[in-house]
């Protein structure tokens, strides 16, 4: 079996109007890990940092560097100063604590005593999790109702026949409950759905053309 490397990776992150806002600059994350690595007798601790990203995903290169190095095994720990540092999404959260448990490395957060060392912070990290779950089963459950009200009025369910039905199922119940077409968009980036030709990409004018096939959101056209 491969041996894991001791090495702490430290995670930062600010984005550009971000920088000047006291508690969220990159010397301040890095302090406070800092510190708290001198209390654990952390000797190995190797910062990363993602300067001008948002936390809206995943997608940023020091953090795919840094979990790359933790799935080789070329570090155990990953430590950040504060959650949304890391990610602004619960699911993503979610997603990479399960990434953890099952590649063998560790996670902290300091400001949630989130910590897969010791049982109290893999408590507090069992409870974000069930939290997200919670949040995947509501989506869940709203997409199927608006889905279901879709046939019973006889409504067309997809822009072109290539758009799943669950997919506009979903895209109307969040517009109902009063979500942007930009946050519509950005939940369905986030969770990585495709767009009926196929695209990776969402965006609010693409969201609108669905809501508005389906004649469903007059604002919107």
């Amino acid at each position: 079996m491969k041996k894991r490397s001791r090495k702490v990776i430290g995670y930062l992150r600010v984005s550009t109007d971000e920088q000047a806002v006291s508690g969220l600059g990159l010397g301040d994350q890095r302090s406070a890990i800092a510190a708290e690595a001198a209390r654990r007798d952390w000797a190995d601790v190797e910062f990363m940092s993602d300067e001008g990203y948002s936390a809206k995903n995943l997608s940023r290169p020091a953090i795919a560097t840094a979990l790359d190095m933790l799935r080789k095994g070329q570090a155990s720990v990953l430590v950040v100063s504060k959650l949304d540092r890391l990610s602004r999404s619960l699911l993503d959260f979610a997603t990479l604590m399960d990434r953890a448990r099952r590649e063998g490395w560790e996670l902290v957060v300091l400001d949630l005593a989130i910590d897969t060392t010791v049982p109290s912070g893999q408590l507090m990290a069992n409870v974000m999790a069930a939290f997200a779950e919670y949040e995947r089963q509501l989506i869940g459950a709203r997409t199927s109702a608006a889905l279901q009200q879709l046939k019973a009025q006889g409504k067309r369910l997809g822009r072109p026949r290539t758009l799943p039905a669950e997919v506009t199922a979903r895209i109307v119940a969040a517009r109902s409950e009063g979500q942007t077409l930009a946050a519509i968009a950005e939940g369905l980036n986030r969770d990585g759905v495709a767009t009926a030709r196929g695209g990776a990409r969402w965006y609010p004018s693409t969201v609108r053309a669905v809501l508005s096939s389906a004649d469903l959101d007059a604002a919107a056209a």
